[in-house]
């Protein structure tokens, strides 16, 4: 039995809010106390995690042109850089907090990601 049970439909279906999410939090939190980077970063990576959305071959998806992996690398990717930047970036406080959930967030659920089958080729 395998522990990864987050299909593409779910995924799909976490996306939207997520972004907005992303878009909309520093506002609400108040981000960027500890460096203003804290604010710009949610804020614009949630608009680029909405335009990857967009273009994700998914049920979501409105212009399906990037493949489901690409997405998950891409997820991964943004995971990898929200665990770096409180660390890099010298945040504290809700800032660092803020950065360090989503990260564990973002990773969990990419690695927690139902691995597609395949549709067999005829020889």
């Amino acid at each position: 039995m395998s522990v990864r049970f987050v299909t593409k439909t779910m995924h799909a279906y976490l996306d939207y809010p997520v972004a907005i999410g992303l878009i909309a939090l520093p506002v609400f939190l108040d981000l960027g106390q500890s460096n203003p980077i804290a604010f710009w970063l949610s804020f614009l990576t949630g608009f680029a995690a909405l335009a990857l959305t967009i273009l994700t071959d998914h049920q979501t998806g409105i212009i399906r042109i990037l493949p489901y992996s690409v997405h998950l690398a891409v997820d991964f990717a943004v995971g990898i850089v929200f665990l770096a930047a409180p660390f890099a970036l010298g945040f504290t406080g809700l800032d660092f907090a803020y950065y360090l959930v989503n990260a564990i967030a973002v990773l969990t659920v990419v690695s927690l990601a139902k691995p597609q089958e395949t549709v067999a080729q005829a020889a």
